[in-house]
Order: C-alpha cells, then sequence, then structure tokens
C-alpha cells in the first residue's frame, strides 16, 4: 500500500474494502480512466496499465513523479513557508495578473502556477512541484479552477505544512513505473482495455441537491452528457469482456439499476474538509458487472494477482 501524495476531493480511501469486494477473482491489467487522487490505485498498487484525467496539470504532475522523482523532490524543498514574504527576484512579488497586491509568499506561487491557462510559457516540472506545494499550503487542500482554468484556491492555515513529501513521491513514482500516463477523455480506455482487464470509474458526482456540485475540479465540468456516455462506454466493455467497477453519488442507481449492473448504496463521508466534525456523509453508489459469484477474496487479493 502507498499513499497518495495529492489531497484531492472525491477521494476514495473511506470506500476501498467496498470497492475491493466487488473485484473480480482474477484481472490482467488495471485501468483508471477518472484518476484524481488515486487513492485506490495507489492502495492497489498495480503492476502495469493506464490511468487517466482530463486535468493537463494533475496528469503532468503524475508524470514529473514517475519520471523525474529526485528532480522533484529538490525543487520542493527550495519553497518557503506560505506566510513569508514574496520573493523578489521571481515574478508577482508585488501585484498580480490583474493589478491586485501581492502579500505573500503563497499568492505569488499562486501566480506562477497559473502560467499554463494563460497560455504563458511554463516550466513542467515547476508547475508540478508547484501543484504539490499549493495543495499542501491551501484552504482545506481543495482543487479548484475558475472558468478561464486558474487555480484560485486562498491559503490555508496550517502550523506546520509539509509540501515536499520525499517519501510519498519515491514510492509513488515506483508504483507509476510501468503506468502509462493519458490526457485524455475518459473514453480513451475502449482503445487499451482489453478481455479480463479492469477498469474503475470515479467520475465527478452527478449533484445530490441543486446546490450540491461536485464537478468544480477543472472549468470544464462533468455533465449529464457526460454521465451517459460513461453508461454507455461501461455497457461496452461489459459486451467485450472487460470487468468494470464505477462509483457515484446515490441518484444514479436507477440508472445502472436498469443498465443490468449490480449496484449497491455505500454511505462515504466527504474528506475534503480540514474540520473532521464538518465532513458530511452522503450516500453513493458502487456499479459492476462483477457477479458475486465472480468475485475474489478481499484480503487474498493482491496475493492472488501480484
Amino acid at each position: 500500500m502507498v499513499n497518495p501524495v495529492l489531497k484531492w476531493a472525491g477521494g476514495k480511501r473511506q470506500l476501498l474494502d467496498e470497492l475491493y469486494a466487488r473485484f473480480p477473482t482474477e484481472f490482467n491489467h488495471y485501468h483508471e480512466p477518472m484518476f484524481g487522487g488515486g487513492a485506490l490505485f495507489f492502495d492497489l498498487e498495480p503492476a502495469d496499465g493506464s490511468i487517466n484525467d482530463t486535468n493537463p496539470r494533475l496528469v503532468n504532475f503524475y508524470k514529473q513523479v514517475r519520471d523525474r522523482p529526485e528532480e522533484l523532490i529538490d525543487r520542493l524543498k527550495s519553497f518557503e513557508d506560505p506566510e513569508n514574504e514574496p520573493n523578489e527576484d521571481r515574478e508577482y512579488h508585488d501585484t498580480n495578473r490583474k493589478g491586485k497586491e501581492i502579500k505573500n509568499y503563497y499568492y505569488q506561487q499562486r501566480e506562477l502556477f497559473n502560467r499554463r491557462p494563460h497560455d504563458e510559457p511554463f516550466d513542467e516540472l515547476e508547475e508540478a512541484a508547484l501543484l504539490l506545494y499549493l495543495n499542501r499550503t491551501c484552504y482545506n487542500g481543495l482543487y479548484r479552477e475558475n472558468q478561464s482554468g486558474g487555480f484560485n484556491v486562498p491559503i490555508g492555515r496550517y502550523s506546520n505544512p509539509d509540501w515536499v513529501r520525499s517519501e510519498e513521491i519515491r514510492a509513488v513514482s515506483e508504483v507509476l513505473e510501468k503506468t502509462e500516463i493519458h490526457n485524455r477523455d475518459f473514453e480513451y480506455v475502449r482503445e487499451v482495455a482489453e478481455e479480463g482487464d479492469l477498469v474503475y470509474f470515479d467520475p465527478p458526482y452527478e449533484p445530490m441537491s441543486p446546490t450540491a456540485y461536485f464537478t468544480d475540479y477543472s472549468a470544464e465540468g462533468f455533465g449529464k452528457e457526460d454521465q451517459e456516455r460513461l453508461l454507455e462506454l461501461a455497457q461496452e466493455l461489459d459486451e467485450n469482456g472487460v470487468h468494470v467497477i464505477l462509483s457515484n453519488s446515490g441518484v444514479m442507481f436507477e440508472m445502472y439499476d436498469e443498465a443490468g449492473f449490480h449496484v449497491e448504496t455505500e454511505g462515504a463521508t466527504r474528506a475534503i474538509n480540514s474540520d473532521a466534525d464538518n465532513r458530511d456523509e452522503v450516500d453513493e453508489i458502487i456499479a459492476t458487472n462483477v457477479a458475486p459469484e465472480e468475485r475474489g477474496d478481499i484480503g487474498q487479493l493482491k496475493l492472488q494477482n501480484y
């Protein structure tokens, strides 16, 4: 088991036992087309397969972790406390792109991180380092983009934030060594998943209510048409002999049940709030084409396959 490097909204650490309980007895390659923080992937430590995300900066981060872990760690060690004064040797030490005063180091780094959405030249290694730095020093560890694709989460309040995460980076790098990393639409998996493979889908959740939007992790969002495309793809993979497991919000129960999947409701606590008392439990579903009699023993799964 490897710990994820990033905090990520919608993470599945609390659903791991329920997800493993739906795993087939055996499978070949593992694919995760909506990766995010990758809680299941890093707990499973698959030997090979593919991961994908539509967020290009997140994908770049995992590529840098996989290919340049020591350089990434060195760059992270160069960063300063988020409350420090801005670095006068770098851009945005006095004002941001809109002319607003930059008061501390955190907001300067946030401006530097947002080079890509403003079509400015950027260094891939620095962008990856800044993603982790901001992730570990921003408010609640939240990743959120505005409609222009700019990361806009304010500074958090931490007594001793650890943004280097050297042990996690090295461990994650090893797990990713033989994994293909894509920055495409989730339907890419149609091209790579073969009979006997396992695909886990973890889409941005369909809202439980008009005010409960779980799709603000990127500027593009994930709407009704995307949910319908996802179901169609899951059905196609099922027809091709691919094992499929999918988690989603409770409002999607009927949709997958009517499509012939095995669907059950699970309670899960949202873990993106720094205050444990304010983490709400919401209904989630797990849908799969793996029949109960075809499922493996949760405690022995990894030993059988790896």
